[in-house]
């Protein structure tokens, strides 16, 4: 049985990750319209996986008996001043979402809830792997900003897609 405290905070993360979902799809929507499909496509994959994230945790849930809460979301950001902004915002989103996924850790601890506890390890392993993407993205996208083909042909050099990690979650609805 998940703490209640735990389930509390986790269907408020659902909000954050959905969230976070729309907010990478406007952000690929508007590399696309740059037409920078390299950058439209990292961010509707990330955007698909945020989306997973929010998933998994519905799953998780659903496991443990609970009721998922899919909240309201509020509207992304949709303009951007120039190419640097939305990638300095998804920085700023990660390291908030590793603050949350923390606090979820040492709720799930703190309540002697050692499957709670267990299932956001994964989680953690994957922040730490978003915060680095992005990282690095943004000093390529600041130091390049006034020259697109060469941040699109670091993004096709570098970012290649993982494939399928098998220690995840299950995804609700996979």
């Amino acid at each position: 049985m998940a703490a209640p405290a735990f389930v509390a905070k986790l269907n408020e993360q659902l909000g954050y990750e959905f969230g976070a979902h729309q907010q990478y799809v406007a952000i690929a929507a508007y590399y696309d319209a740059l037409t920078m499909p390299q950058m439209a496509a990292l961010f509707y994959q990330q955007a698909l996986e945020e989306r997973d994230h929010a998933m998994m945790m519905v799953q998780y849930l659903l496991d443990a008996d609970e009721t998922p809460v899919i909240p309201a979301l509020e509207a992304p950001k949709v303009d951007f001043t120039d190419v640097v902004e939305p990638v300095t915002a998804a920085l700023a989103q990660e390291k908030r979402v590793t603050e949350q996924i923390n606090e979820l850790t040492r709720i799930a601890r703190d309540n002697n809830d050692f499957a709670s506890d267990q299932f956001m390890q994964w989680f953690i392993k994957e922040q730490v792997e978003e915060v680095s993407k992005m990282s690095d993205l943004l000093a390529v996208v600041t130091r390049s900003k006034d020259d697109y083909e060469r941040i699109e042909d670091w993004v096709a050099r570098e970012e290649k897609s993982a494939g399928g990690d098998p220690t995840a979650p299950p995804i609700a609805g996979a």
